[in-house]
């Protein structure tokens, strides 16, 4: 029978925009005259809006309050989707394959704003069905909270669709939901092999075939 969705990362799976946000937030911080702790880029990477913008502040030590550290972050972000966002290699075409046979959403941490550019930028709007923010939901990722939505509003059961992510905390997010993950990990702090190994590892989204899926999930 196959899976009953699948449910795609944006930032890092889709889009290369990972390093960017590295970049806007360490500019805050070199602005602020600030050292950039150790582990603090990929303790972000998955989290919610209101989870980074505390994190920001209160471990990075940016002198203003969480709002203003996301809103500045957010500015930057967005100036960056102007100027032009790098697609992953076979991100789009991986997305419209998948979607084919099954219905396709996006579980993101970016803020609504950057999705929905990020899926017009992308030119997926006509098969991405659900998209989710975990600024909609009340824990960001690792917590599997964005999967479970995600997976509520297209009507299907979590354990038998699969995700695809590339970071650390996106991969404990869908495991966590119980779901089946596909991963494509950067080069840019990769997972830890032992998460990995929980995973089907991929080098690109070529690799994301109807064949592959319907392998993942037991019927």
């Amino acid at each position: 029978m196959g899976p009953q969705a699948i449910v795609f990362d944006m930032d890092g799976t889709l889009t290369d925009t990972e390093e960017i946000w590295d970049q806007v937030r360490r500019g805050l911080a070199a602005d602020a005259g600030l050292t950039w702790p150790d582990g603090s880029t990929q303790a972000m990477m998955g989290m919610s809006t209101q989870e980074w913008a505390r994190h920001l502040v209160d471990v990075v030590g940016l002198p203003y309050a969480p709002e203003e550290a996301a809103q500045r972050t957010i500015e930057g972000m967005a100036a960056a989707y102007r100027r032009g966002i790098t697609v992953l290699t076979g991100a789009v075409e991986a997305v419209r394959r998948m979607a084919e046979r099954y219905p396709v959403a996006i579980a993101s941490s970016s803020p609504r704003l950057l999705i929905d550019t990020g899926v017009e930028v992308m030119g997926l709007a006509d098969v991405v069905r659900v998209s989710v923010s975990t600024e909609e939901v009340e824990r960001g990722k690792p917590a599997p909270d964005g999967y479970l939505r995600a997976c509520e509003l297209l009507g299907v059961d979590p354990t038998r669709s699969v995700a695809v992510e590339d970071a650390t905390n996106g991969i404990k997010s869908a495991l966590a939901a119980g779901m089946a993950v596909v991963a494509v990990p950067p080069h840019f702090h990769p997972p830890a092999a032992e998460l990995l190994a929980r995973t089907t590892k991929l080098e690109t989204l070529d690799e994301l075939t109807h064949e592959l899926v319907e392998g993942l999930v037991a019927d």
